[in-house]
């Protein structure tokens, strides 16, 4: 596995722990819809919770939410609505999350941020 890949895995994995401990069920992962993949399918209390989830060891280029871009967040959109369409879920039952994992090897920590309803 690319290393790219691997940093982006383990911190799905942070993320997933770090959602089950705040009270949320997961519902899928990884899942390929069109050309687009959702990290993180997660119900929470009446919502089901479309996680998108960013991974950075480095600050070379900022910390993990900047990794957002505008492409990234429209192509999100995108694969929300074809999973929320092709489920026939109502819009108003969604919920759209950014999870972002900044990884310190040296010091062997990891700052998660949860930022709800990015949409």
């Amino acid at each position: 596995m690319e290393h790219n890949q691997a940093v982006g895995r383990f911190g799905e994995t942070l993320a997933k722990k770090y959602l089950i401990k705040h009270g949320y069920s997961l519902v899928e992962a990884n899942l390929k819809i069109s050309f687009q993949e959702i990290d993180i399918i997660a119900k929470y209390q009446d919502l089901l919770v479309f996680v998108e989830v960013k991974t950075r060891t480095s600050l070379v280029f900022g910390e993990a939410d900047e990794a957002m871009t505008y492409k990234k967040t429209s192509n999100f959109k995108k694969a929300i609505t074809l999973y929320a369409s092709s489920q026939k879920i109502d819009a108003n039952n969604i919920r759209a999350d950014l999870i972002s994992v900044d990884i310190n090897r040296d010091k062997k920590t990891a700052k998660i941020k949860h930022y709800q309803d990015i949409f």
